[in-house]
């Protein structure tokens, strides 16, 4: 009987692509993710419980896998067949699974010689769907989820193709009257690379292979090497060569994967800037076809406190000389730039490409940068959205933190850098993400951890092909080894009364109030952190709410506590035990070293204060907050960082400064208080 092709057979799994191995630094370790490699997942489970005991002892506990193609249930002949799908059988009982691991159908009820004899060709109706096996499925393929990925993500089509030298045309002959034709005789064109690559110290990169030839160089241009610019080469470190080849792999088509994206998640410090700003630099001056250009235009988007960072750094690596930058603010506008072609870089913040996206799009970029890559964690943002609309095809995506909450967050970097790379959100929810996550529950099963542990593994191995990731580890070589202490700060008496009265009064409320308002946790946690900061910060706070304040507010009843005649002005360091430490190690610091200071806070009335604090000790002290020009920001960083300012205190707000300011000026650094993510405060710590 002849059947019909099933819609995927062409993805079946003899015929996938080989592996090639992700790329590994010679320097150090490629970490894959920590993040994906620590978590574990579930297995679908018979839906109906057999309840007799005789035939369940003597089922088979082990499942058999098959690949099949489904149908509804009819008595045509001649079957149109919808989709192909996974059918697991286990004993009685067989659960049918899409190509995007959503169960669509399950049964129970069959006799043991009808599962166990399913074989090619072999047919089964499985809760109202007629399937016909195609093949067998590995336990091995489906507990790594290969047997979803294969029609999830479409790898590249691999084409055995031998290497040739490209046919040389037949000389033009130009027709005289005679009748005869004389021979233009001319010798083909040597391209040289624009770089010596026997210089020594050179960095050369990787030639294509002959099915990228095929694909990328149809009108036969001379293969010529890329050579990185020397004087961007000699200043590269050794794990920074290794990522600007795999960048350049990556953006060319040259990887193992279909796309042309990257990720260079690279922990705060290893110089991602550097190794982007030289990778663009190559391509906006040769290429591997003829020495041609592989980009004319690039547009760098990024957080509004870093525009002037990548212009400066774009300065200091490249000169003015040698590449005009553009970069869009209150002075620049974009309209200036799309009136001159001199300047083949812009740099944009994510507020200003919201606001002119529809000139962006007109102007096609090449290469498009998002630098803080994870601010690109939610799709159903209008920043990210209006991104992803570009229709540029070589993405890079550059963060220090890839995973901050949970993997549909990195999903969402991953689609924007390789759209389809790994199917459809619901798709990488039920294959990776599900699993994955169940197998990290303290009550998860041996078979769940283990399924978890393999998805992990597969995930892992898909995205090391466009994904990399190093850590501070390699920094050791070169800067002196990083000390951190925690300093634990006693209370002040009054902080002790007040906290212990929040604490029991928003207990009393538990207990006595019938609303299901969990808000007023998060303000009671608040209130507290307020209070550890300083009681100056919480007495303002119940001063302002005092009006309309009832019983069931957090604030409530918390301004008779404080002692009589208190004032939010007095001596700053009277009742707050942090403030009393910070004051004792800045007066240590100023009095035995010469070091410059950056202290940290979430909360700009917190800045208050310790700018008060810096004030009454005669400190001298700079500010950097989101009220702070993007103007006037670098000025202040660069203020600090000068060799010829004295010492001083940098006080600095996480949320606005903690984003790739390089405050390489300050050798202390003090985090007064902590945020509710960690990443936040890694962020700020390596910036």
């Amino acid at each position: 009987m002849k059947r019909s092709l099933a819609p995927s057979s062409a993805l079946s799994a003899s015929k996938k692509t080989k592996f090639i191995p992700p790329f590994v630094s010679q320097t150090s370790s490629s970490l894959p993710l920590s993040n994906i490699q620590s978590q574990s997942g579930p297995l679908s489970r018979p839906a109906v419980k057999n309840t007799n005991k005789a035939s369940a002892s003597s089922e088979p506990k082990a499942a058999s896998y098959y690949q099949v193609m489904w149908c509804k249930h009819s008595s045509k002949k001649h079957k149109k067949w919808e989709g192909d799908a996974i059918l697991m059988t286990r004993g009685s009982s067989a659960t049918l699974t899409d190509t995007e691991g959503k169960v669509i159908g399950k049964a129970t009820g069959y006799k043991l010689s009808e599962l166990s004899g399913l074989v090619e060709g072999s047919t089964l109706v499985v809760g109202g769907k007629q399937i016909e096996v195609m093949d067998v499925v590995s336990e091995e393929n489906w507990k790594n989820g290969t047997c979803f990925t294969g029609a999830l993500a479409a790898p590249k089509n691999s084409v055995s193709v031998v290497e040739q030298p490209l046919a040389l045309r037949k000389p033009f002959a130009v027709p005289s009257l005679s009748g005869q034709t004389m021979k233009h005789t001319t010798t083909p064109r040597v391209v040289q690379p624009l770089h010596d690559p026997s210089l020594r110290g050179s960095l050369v990169m990787p030639r294509p292979t002959a099915q990228h030839q095929l694909e990328h160089n149809i009108s036969g241009l001379a293969l010529v090497d890329v050579v990185v610019d020397p004087h961007l080469s000699r200043c590269l470190r050794p794990h920074q060569r290794d990522g600007v080849i795999f960048l350049y792999e990556c953006v060319m088509g040259m990887r193992d994967y279909a796309g042309s994206g990257a990720i260079l998640a690279d922990e705060m410090g290893l110089g991602k800037t550097l190794q982007c700003i030289t990778l663009l630099w190559t391509l906006l001056k040769q290429g591997p076809y003829g020495r041609k250009q592989v980009a004319r235009r690039v547009v760098i988007v990024t957080p509004g406190s870093l525009v002037k960072n990548w212009e400066k750094e774009f300065g200091k690596w490249l000169g003015k000389e040698r590449l005009m930058v553009f970069a869009v603010t209150a002075d620049n506008r974009l309209e200036e730039f799309v009136k001159s072609p001199r300047y083949p870089v812009v740099i944009i913040s994510y507020e200003m490409f919201l606001r002119t996206h529809e000139s962006l799009r007109e102007l096609k970029f090449d290469v498009i940068v998002c630098d803080e890559g994870h601010r690109l964690k939610n799709n159903a943002t209008k920043t990210t959205t209006l991104i992803m609309s570009l229709p540029t095809r070589k993405r890079i995506v550059l963060t220090g933190t890839p995973i901050q909450n949970d993997l549909q967050e990195f999903f969402s970097i991953i689609e924007f850098c390789n759209p389809g790379m790994l199917g459809s959100r619901s798709a990488f929810h039920r294959v990776y993400e599900q699993p994955i996550m169940a197998g990290k529950e303290p009550s998860a099963t041996a078979e769940e951890k283990d399924i978890a542990s393999r998805r992990a593994d597969e995930l892992n191995r898909l995205i090391s092909q466009f994904f990399l990731r190093r850590t501070q580890a390699i920094n050791h070589q070169y800067l002196l080894p990083k000390v951190e202490s925690v300093v634990f700060c006693s209370l002040s008496p009054l902080q002790t009364s007040l906290y212990s009265h929040l604490a029991q009064a928003q207990l009393q409320r538990l207990r006595t109030s019938h609303s299901n308002d969990m808000s007023q946790h998060l303000v009671c946690i608040g209130a507290l952190k307020k209070l550890c900061n300083s009681p100056s910060l919480l007495f303002t706070a119940a001063q302002a709410n005092s009006d309309h304040s009832d019983e069931n507010s957090v604030m409530y009843d918390v301004l008779p506590l404080f002692p009589p005649g208190f004032s939010p002005t007095e001596d700053v360091t009277q009742h707050s035990g942090k403030l009393r430490v910070l004051r004792d190690i800045l007066r240590y610091l100023f009095n035995h070293t010469q070091e410059k200071v950056a202290v940290v806070s979430n909360y700009t009335q917190t800045l208050d204060l310790l700018e008060r604090l810096c004030g009454e000790c005669g400190y001298e002290c700079a500010r950097l907050d989101g009220s702070t020009p993007s103007s006037k920001r670098m000025q202040l960083v660069e203020h600090l960082n000068s060799q010829y300012t004295p010492q001083m205190v940098f006080l600095l707000s996480s949320k606005a400064g903690g984003v790739g300011l390089n405050l390489i000026g300050a050798s202390r650094l003090i985090l007064y208080d902590i945020d509710w993510n960690p990443a936040n405060d890694l962020q700020v710590l390596w910036g």
